[in-house]
């Protein structure tokens, strides 16, 4: 019986070393990865960007003292509404009731003058056609008359200007508006241009954003292909993220571009019936655009390399290797993509750290709600992709197989 084992054991240690080829670490594959991966596909989406932007009312002036004096009444309070023409302020106003009488006085004695003139024209008229005086003396008589009823002219303009300055004691509003804070009480002693309150015209309000010059140029491209209007819809987005509830019209740009920044300032104007919106206040504008087509690759698939931007694409063997493409735009946690990518094609969503060129992997099904994110609009500058209905997804998954 030992002999048996004698002659078999160089079998025994054939099977014995085959048993220890077969550990992971003397060659055997390894487990394939389990990695998320989704085919490309075109659709049609909307895509919004937003914009830093300034509120500003449709009017909005400071009411200052024309006249210095002393602040007599405030005849109504902060935050108040008004109608144009109502009664803001009144100053003091006697010494000017009696520049105005000291004025008057002074027209009606220049008023005397020139009658008195008058009848002296008349009488040298008269010697003149008798031929008793020279026609030097009418024209003498004629020019003292000119000069009375010039100093009533000037005398009317001085009546004039202390009535004017008499009505500038009665403070009222250019227009309709709500009136902002009053610094000074009754009793202040007011300058000329001395600030009473603001007042502004909250009905609609402006609403200015920049636009940097590659935007604006593509966006006079896209107006002039009429793939957008030139009075195209705006949202507005709020400081606490609501979105207004009332839509807005793109007016204006300006005429030139910022030199230090680069931008060009646009106008939208918003309706505001509820005056919800106040001079000054902050906000984001968003414009949103119908992309045709678009071929979209989550930001959370690509990487760099020296400048390039790549993904990896899984072939038919499920083998990963990495394929540079060239983006046209980049919009929030999405690229648009302008070459080098096709629908159908296999790229890995997710887990792009751990893999090689060239790994064979096991596709994993990535969900609608890891591809498709839809950000709060005030955690990005960039703008993001929404499909046009919920039925359009941004990717389709695909998986083992």
């Amino acid at each position: 019986m030992f002999s048996f084992f004698l002659k078999r054991l160089p079998v025994f240690g054939i099977l014995l070393l085959a048993a220890c080829s077969s550990n992971p670490k003397n060659g055997v594959p390894k487990e394939v990865v389990r990695t998320p991966v989704y085919r490309l596909v075109k659709q049609d989406i909307d895509l919004d960007k937003l914009y830093v932007s300034d509120i500003q009312a449709a009017q909005n002036i400071e009411i200052r003292s024309r006249i210095s004096g002393f602040l007599e009444r405030i005849h109504i309070d902060e935050g108040s509404y008004v109608q144009k023409g109502q009664l803001l302020f009144s100053l003091s106003d006697g010494e000017l009731r009696a520049d105005i009488a000291r004025t008057r006085a002074a027209m009606a004695s220049m008023q005397a003058e020139v009658r008195t003139a008058e009848v002296e024209l008349e009488k040298v008229r008269l010697l003149v056609d008798k031929k008793i005086i020279s026609n030097t003396e009418l024209q003498v008589a004629q020019a003292k008359l000119n000069a009375a009823r010039a100093r009533v002219d000037e005398a009317q303009a001085a009546v004039q200007h202390a009535q004017s300055r008499l009505a500038y004691t009665q403070i009222r509003a250019p227009y309709s508006g709500i009136i902002d804070r009053i610094p000074l009480k009754i009793g202040s002693v007011l300058e000329e241009g001395t600030l009473l309150t603001t007042l502004s015209d909250v009905s609609s309000v402006l609403v200015y954003f920049n636009l940097s010059e590659n935007e604006y140029l593509e966006y006079q491209r896209l107006r002039d292909e009429g793939k957008i209007a030139a009075d195209r819809e705006a949202t507005l987005v709020l400081a606490n993220g609501q979105e207004y509830p009332h839509s807005g019209k793109v007016e204006t740009i300006v005429s030139e571009i910022e030199e230090t920044t680069g931008s060009i300032a646009i106008r939208a104007r918003f309706p505001n019936p509820e005056h919800v919106l106040k001079h000054g206040a902050t906000g984001k504008i968003r414009l949103t655009r119908e992309e045709r087509a678009a071929l979209m690759v989550p930001q959370k698939a690509v990487f760099e390399i020296q400048d390039k931007n790549y993904v990896y694409l899984v072939d038919s063997t499920n083998h990963v290797r990495q394929h540079a493409f060239v983006p046209r735009a980049r919009l929030g946690e999405f690229y648009v993509v302008e070459s080098g990518l096709r629908e159908g094609d296999r790229i890995v969503y997710e887990g792009i750290q751990n893999l090689k060129d060239g790994m064979q992997i096991t596709p994993k099904a990535a969900s609608l709600s890891e591809v498709v994110r839809k950000p709060h609009p005030f955690r990005s500058e960039e703008p993001h992709p929404r499909p046009l209905s919920p039925d359009l997804r941004l990717g389709h998954s695909e998986g083992e197989g």
